[in-house]
């Protein structure tokens, strides 16, 4: 008996409702604990590490004691956009991860990174080995703007950009010219305002971010003076919130250039706002229209670089240069228009306009590419048809995040809409819609799927020594972190 106690600190075995087995061990092994699994405890894979992925499996595990959820993760590293999409100088955004690493350090939840879904493994083979999945993979192709010119060199998508300059392998090719002294950016969200704020930042207040070095040199040597930040409405229907805005206002080193013209009739349009759409107007129209205290105005003219919104206005073709290859402006459409607040309608004017720059970043929204041809898909919204994270005729599937929703909100937007769908997936098993009577097998089958396939599995503890390598590296230079750039880097990193 004595044995039994050493083994097992506390064992209990429960029936709740139909099929639900709850098993709870603090040491030894069996029950639904690691390392070692019962059969019975149901099986959830994720499918993507990013806010979506960790927030719905985060409130598997806390909703019910004896889920086991395995997460995998197309590349070596995990936490997606939050790694990959958080400007460097917001680390404040970052301190999720914290929350994300216990989630992955709990004793029911599992990381698996370095796995392709729908390459290494197909989705119908998961769902041999889980009882349900959850699609949480985010949103990694870009909106074509559909004008003539955008392949032209030169022409960015703000989510390559930013992936280039926080550290995302697939980018890291991209080495943006930046020797132009005018940069376009189409679109006026927050990511339009990271990407602006990036561009005419101080490199002394980028050194001690977590910037990579190789994007930190190329800002260090670019002649990129302005940034106009377009938008095809106007500055009542501007998407960035009132922080990232604050931000450009007082960014040291660069004054705002306004159009007056642009927020004609917009004061007399504030009393119908709602507080945080009038806020962030007023904010606007004081920097636009006031006439600055003496610091303020004197900042401004020692300023060597500036910004502006320009509203109404819609890209019809960037314009090549002589050589045909290379971008040298961008044609504009005027636009008015119809109705008001957020339902108001740009409407084409037949004006147009041509600004001349040498670099052209379209930031008008992510959108989700399909994993598997078995998984249901929208390509018009760009999301997997679904109801309330209940992936349609498709039993046993789920997704959250923006593959749900399309790439909207911030990341406590995200972090609902996770657990709703963990919800949805909890409600289904105990209501008996989800049958989780059956036993399956998980991660064995799986990983030993795997390896049979040459696929180098990365762990959490093997991101840990990724993590590790990091931060020294970035000591050494006065920043939270140096990232490794390559995939193959990664896995080297995570096998010493």
């Amino acid at each position: 008996m004595s044995s039994y106690k050493l083994l097992f600190s506390e064992v209990k075995l429960w029936t709740l409702g139909r099929s639900r087995w709850t098993c709870r061990f603090n040491e030894g092994f069996g029950g639904c604990g690691r390392p070692h699994f019962s059969s019975h405890c149901p099986k959830v894979c994720i499918v993507g590490s990013g806010p979506a992925g960790f927030y719905t499996a985060q409130h598997l595990i806390k909703a019910r004691q004896d889920v086991e959820v395995d997460i995998y993760e197309r590349l070596p590293v995990p936490f997606g956009l939050v790694r990959f999409g958080v400007a460097p100088d917001h680390p404040e955004v970052k301190n999720v991860i914290n929350t994300f690493t216990q989630t992955a350090k709990h004793s029911r939840c599992s990381f698996y990174g370095n796995v392709n879904v729908g390459t290494d493994v197909s989705v119908s083979e998961l769902q041999g080995a889980y009882h349900a999945i959850v699609l949480s993979y985010g949103a990694e192709g870009n909106r074509s703007m559909g004008v003539a010119g955008e392949d032209l060199a030169g022409v960015y998508s703000a989510k390559d950009f930013v992936g280039w300059y926080n550290g995302l392998p697939s980018c890291q090719q991209l080495r943006p010219d930046l020797s132009c002294e005018t940069a376009v950016i189409l679109g006026q969200g927050n990511v339009a305002l990271d990407v602006a704020r990036i561009l005419l930042s101080p490199c002394d207040a980028l050194k001690k971010t977590d910037i990579t070095e190789p994007s930190l040199e190329a800002l260090g040597a670019s002649r990129v003076r302005q940034v106009l930040i377009v938008g095809r409405r106007g500055p009542m229907q501007v998407a960035c919130t009132i922080k990232e805005l604050r931000e450009m206002v007082n960014l040291p080193g660069a004054r705002p250039e306004m159009l007056a013209a642009d927020f004609t009739g917009v004061a007399e349009a504030l009393k119908d706002l709602p507080r945080p759409r009038k806020r962030l107007t007023e904010l606007m129209l004081k920097t636009a229209l006031e006439v600055p205290g003496e610091k303020e105005q004197e900042r401004r003219r020692n300023a060597s670089r500036c910004w502006g919104f320009r509203f109404f206005r819609s890209p019809v073709e960037v314009l090549p240069d002589p050589s045909g290859h290379k971008v040298a402006g961008i044609r504009l459409a005027v636009n008015t228009l119809e109705g008001s607040g957020e339902g108001a309608r740009a409407v084409l004017t037949g004006q147009v306009e041509d600004v001349a720059c040498g670099l052209v970043i379209s930031s008008i929204g992510y959108k989700s590419l399909p994993i598997d041809p078995s998984v249901p898909f929208d390509s018009r919204k760009a999301i997997v048809p679904n109801s309330m994270g209940r992936v349609q005729q498709a039993a046993g599937l789920y997704c959250s995040g923006w593959l749900k929703t399309g790439p909207t909100g911030v990341i406590a937007t995200t972090m609902n809409n996770s657990f709703d769908t963990a919800r949805s997936l909890l409600e289904d098993m105990d209501s008996g819609t989800l049958d989780v009577t059956t036993a399956k097998p998980g991660s064995q089958n799986i990983r030993t799927l795997l390896e049979t396939r040459g696929v180098k599995l990365v762990t959490f503890s093997d991101w840990e020594k990724i993590d590790h390598l990091e931060t020294t590296r970035g000591e050494a230079c006065g920043k939270p972190r140096e990232k490794l750039l390559t995939v193959e880097d990664m896995l080297k990193a995570a096998r010493t």
